[in-house]
Order: structure tokens, then C-alpha cells, then sequence
């Protein structure tokens, strides 16, 4: 994440969402390079990921001994991602991010539901931290808005990620163990797997098993009940849990609580019918898939 702090910034939420926002700047001081990418006194987001890949591009053409290029942009993609072969082939995500020290939205009010797991006090500190928009736009028919930023809290995920143990110890060296991560990554592979097989699932993401494991994790929130000697069950629990918010065309955000990651707007109901029938045909004959590759 290329962070860009921006003080006194005025949101102004977008339909509803919760998610998705239109950003004015406050007093803009003479010769601030932002007010090249203002469109009636909106901070396009569009314009500025442009920008961003623009200079990227020019940045990789200086590079030597290293075969990297940029990828094409994929519409909707807030990322500028890198293709790196080193030998082998990785890709680099590189996302510009706008960095707000105030006050979270008010979308994010009864989110991050951990007073119960990790505690009430956690969650106070990590709501005082900077949250940060990126330059993901919201989708309009087979469109984008391209001057919508969307809301971002990685900088959360990745702290709840080291930090998701009920004991302050849980997975660390001198602590007991867990099986919460394991679950993850398995879930994660197996997403990944099937988009490699079916063009069907293209509208599906790892953020989308990511937002699914806090919600379970929040709703069991013990390390016991994650005691890798039963990652088997509680792979299938994820499996089950996840299986019936396909069905029920509802995963709502875990920082946002009325924006619905399954809705009909953002996934059709045929996509999700799709997935759900192939990860039971998976589950039924031992995840033959995870061979393929």
C-alpha cells in the first residue's frame, strides 16, 4: 500500500453504501498537486490511479536486470500490479491508498464486532488508528463511478490476523497453538483453485473467505475451539458456515455492517448457486482438485 496522508477531507458516503465515497479536499493550499485530479471539486479516483500507474510504468522502464512489467488494469482494480520473473512468476500488488486521521465513518459504527474476542479495549485502540480509502470504484450497471473511493482496513486485517487469539500467547512460540490461520489459507487454496478451473467464479475473491473467518472467528471466539488437532472439523464448521452465506446471498462486511459483499448488485445469484455446488462436490470426494495442480 502507497500511502498518501490527507488532511481535513470531507466524505460524502455514495448511495448508501457504506462502503463507497466521494472525497473533497478541505483549504487547498496554491500549487497542491491534487487539485489536478479535482472534477467539480471532487478528488476523481480514477484520475488518480491513472496518475499512479503512469508513474509506476515509468518507474519499471528504469529497472535493470529484473524482467518486470505492468499488467494491463483490470476495470474496478484499485491495484497497479506487478508481474515479476525472477525466475519463477509473481505478481506484486501496488495500491494507492488516501490516509484520513480522523474520526472512522460512521458506517463503521457496530463493525468490527470483537469486543467478545479480542476485547473491547482492542477494538478502541484499532478505531483510533488512521483509516484509509482506495481507488476502487463503486459499480454502476456494467459500469464504475470512476470518482468513488472505497473505504479500506487492511491495516485491521493484518492485525487481527497476528494478533487472533483470545490469549494474548495463542501461536506464538512459548504459547498454545491454534488452527484459525490453517483454515484460512485451506478455504483460500481451494477458492483459488476452482477460479483456475471455472471462468464462472471470476466474480469471487480471497477478501470474500477473509471477511467469512472473522465472522466465524467472532462467533467462536475460544482458542479451544480451534485446536489444530481438529482442523478437519473445523474446516468442514468454515465450509458449512461459508456454503450458507451463498445460500442465503449474504456476507456482510465485517468493518461495514450494511454492505453485503453477496448482494445481487455486486454477484449474480448463478455465481453463487455455482460455487456453492462445487465446493459440496469437493467436500464429498475428498477435494480431488487440490491434485490438479
Amino acid at each position: 500500500m502507497f500511502k498518501l496522508e490527507v488532511p481535513r477531507i470531507q466524505l460524502q458516503e455514495y448511495r448508501d453504501t457504506g462502503a463507497f465515497y466521494l472525497v473533497k479536499l478541505g483549504r487547498i493550499p496554491r500549487g497542491n498537486p491534487l487539485a489536478h485530479f479535482l472534477v467539480d471539486e471532487i478528488l476523481s479516483a480514477s484520475k488518480m490511479l491513472s496518475k499512479f500507474r503512469e508513474i509506476i510504468k515509468e518507474e519499471v522502464k528504469e529497472i535493470k536486470g529484473i524482467d518486470v512489467s505492468v499488467e494491463k488494469e483490470k476495470p474496478g482494480s484499485p491495484a497497479v500490479t506487478l508481474l515479476i520473473r525472477n525466475p519463477e512468476e509473481i505478481s506484486v500488488d501496488i495500491i494507492l491508498a488516501l490516509e484520513s486521521k480522523g474520526s472512522w465513518p460512521v458506517s463503521t459504527k457496530e463493525g468490527l464486532p470483537i469486543k467478545n474476542w479480542l476485547g473491547t479495549k482492542v477494538r478502541t485502540n484499532l478505531r483510533r488508528e488512521p483509516f484509509y480509502l482506495v481507488p476502487k470504484n463503486a459499480k454502476v450497471g456494467n459500469g464504475f463511478q470512476g470518482k468513488t473511493w472505497r473505504l479500506s482496513f487492511s491495516h485491521t486485517e493484518k492485525y487481527i490476523l497476528n494478533n487472533h487469539g483470545i490469549e494474548k500467547t495463542c501461536c506464538e512460540s512459548a504459547g498454545v497453538k491454534c488452527c484459525r490461520k490453517d483454515c484460512l489459507k485451506l478455504m483460500k487454496y481451494l477458492l483459488e483453485q476452482l477460479k483456475k478451473e471455472y471462468e464462472e467464479l471470476d466474480a469471487f475473491c480471497s477478501y470474500h473467505v477473509k471477511t467469512a473467518i472473522f465472522h466465524m472467528w467472532t462467533e467462536k471466539p475460544q482458542d479451544s475451539q480451534w485446536d489444530p488437532k481438529h482442523l478437519s472439523t473445523c474446516f468442514d464448521d468454515f465450509l458449512t458456515f461459508f456454503a450458507e452465506c451463498l445460500r442465503t446471498e449474504t456476507l456482510m462486511h465485517y468493518f461495514i455492517p450494511k454492505f453485503n459483499l453477496f448482494s445481487q448488485e455486486l454477484i449474480d445469484q448463478n455465481s453463487k448457486e455455482f460455487l456453492s455446488t462445487r465446493i459440496e462436490y469437493e467436500r464429498n470426494n475428498g477435494f480431488p482438485i487440490f491434485d490438479k495442480f
